[in-house]
């Protein structure tokens, strides 16, 4: 296995100053320090007057719509520049399961995300966050709030939707898939979106401001510490997850879009276990432990150091071997679709599903998916038994558990049944 590892914002507009003496005049304002924005930035607030209307409005605009395709790209081009080093995915010395399960899910998204549990330490959330240097580019609509994909319906907005049907050109921009991260204390407006109910009654349009969940679509949701957030959030992923569609209820107006991503949460044991309604929409499930090797402690502790040290210099000792793993999943992707799987394998898959007791059809489903993947991963065009063995523990062993006080499976149940069907 280890040779295979080798904005949406909105503008606010406001009456002028309360200061009967002062005139009516533009004044933009950033929350950027030294920056100036003006009425089409995110995040830009202009005060002006409204004609026949009180001098006091606050009225609230998506104004994603706003922002041409050379302006997002100036931005992300900003962004990158300024964002925090990334240690490299190249450079995670061990937890061989934890990488593979989440190329596989980059490969194929519906595969369903993954949930990772282990040891406080060992490198969780670092890896995940690593994971963005690996992301390939995909095509959505420029300006589209929701990342809306230019051909496919199911992963549209409804304005963008309506927009194709009628017959306009969409202007259609490349970029890196999205990674989100979900924080423990947001809001549920924060992630779902907000509906400005006063622009709504007084102008009856529908003016939303959307959330973490439209910004994930067609990306990674992460979650760090699941097991630790809060039950309507929790509710809250679950309807996205299970539609694919977020909607919004305030007051009697209704917004839905999409909101398909791949779901990852970290975690440690000991702080508390997950609900099982959403363990289960973890398409797989990885274990990870404390590297007891002294050689391999040392090593990991150097090269954090060397990081640490010039982070710059540290990511081009690995820029080979990324570009070359980015290539692979890049061509793992594109070759996806033309991957087999003979019956014969999957009437065995079954029989263990079958025979472990597990409930639903979502663990078929979800090892056929990882074997293809991983087939893809290695450059073939058929999946053999050997891919079976290697992914089916990580899709299985968190569905065996009926009791909410058992302890999740360590995977040898799913190797025992998987060795004596397939024998």
């Amino acid at each position: 296995m280890a040779s295979l590892l080798g904005t949406s914002s909105s503008a606010i507009w406001a009456a002028p100053s309360l200061s009967s003496s002062s005139t009516p005049s533009s004044s933009p304002i950033c929350f950027r320090p030294g920056k100036i924005c003006g009425s089409k930035l995110n995040a830009g607030i202009q005060i002006r007057p409204k004609k026949n209307r009180s001098r006091y409005h606050v009225s609230v605009m998506n104004v994603a719509t706003e922002i041409n395709s050379t302006e997002q790209v100036e931005k992300k081009f900003d962004s990158k520049k300024s964002a925090r080093p990334v240690y490299p995915f190249a450079a995670i010395v061990g937890q061989d399961e934890m990488k593979l399960c989440l190329l596989l899910n980059v490969i194929d998204p519906k595969i369903g995300g993954v949930m990772i549990m282990g040891d406080r330490g060992t490198g969780k959330s670092t890896t995940v966050r690593s994971l963005v240097d690996l992301l390939p580019e995909i095509k959505v609509v420029a300006g589209d709030p929701y990342n809306s994909d230019p051909i496919d319906p199911e992963f549209m907005g409804v304005e963008v939707r309506e927009r194709v049907e009628r017959g306009e050109q969409v202007t259609v921009v490349a970029t890196k898939i999205n990674m989100v991260d979900l924080p423990l204390g947001a809001t549920e407006d924060r992630v779902c979106g907000t509906i400005d109910i006063e622009k709504a009654l007084t102008e009856g349009v529908k003016a939303f401001e959307p959330g973490l969940l439209a910004k994930a679509n067609r990306g990674i949701l992460y979650v760090d510490e699941v097991n630790l957030l809060d039950d309507h959030l929790v509710d809250v992923l679950l309807d996205s997850a299970a539609s694919g569609w977020n909607t919004v209820e305030r007051e009697g107006i209704s917004i839905s879009h999409p909101a398909r991503f791949i779901l990852i949460g970290s975690g440690n044991p000991e702080e508390g276990e997950l609900r099982p309604q959403l363990l289960d929409r973890f398409g797989m499930h990885a274990q990870v432990g404390t590297v007891r090797d002294a050689d391999l402690r040392v090593k990991i502790v150097e090269e954090r150091a060397r990081f640490d040290s010039n982070p710059k210099d540290f990511r081009e000792t690995y820029k080979t071997e990324q570009d070359k793993l980015q290539d692979q999943i890049s061509t793992a992707r594109a070759n996806l679709a033309s991957v087999q799987i003979d019956r014969e394998l999957k009437v065995k898959i079954s029989r263990v599903c079958s025979e472990l007791n597990v409930d639903g059809l979502r663990g078929d489903i979800v090892t056929n998916r990882a074997a293809k993947a991983l087939a893809a991963l290695k450059g073939k065009d058929r999946v053999t038994p050997d891919d079976v063995a290697t992914v089916i523990p990580n899709c299985l062993r968190h569905r065996l558990r009926k009791d909410p006080l058992e302890s999740i499976d360590s995977g040898v149940l799913v190797s025992e049944k998987f060795a004596e069907i397939f024998s």
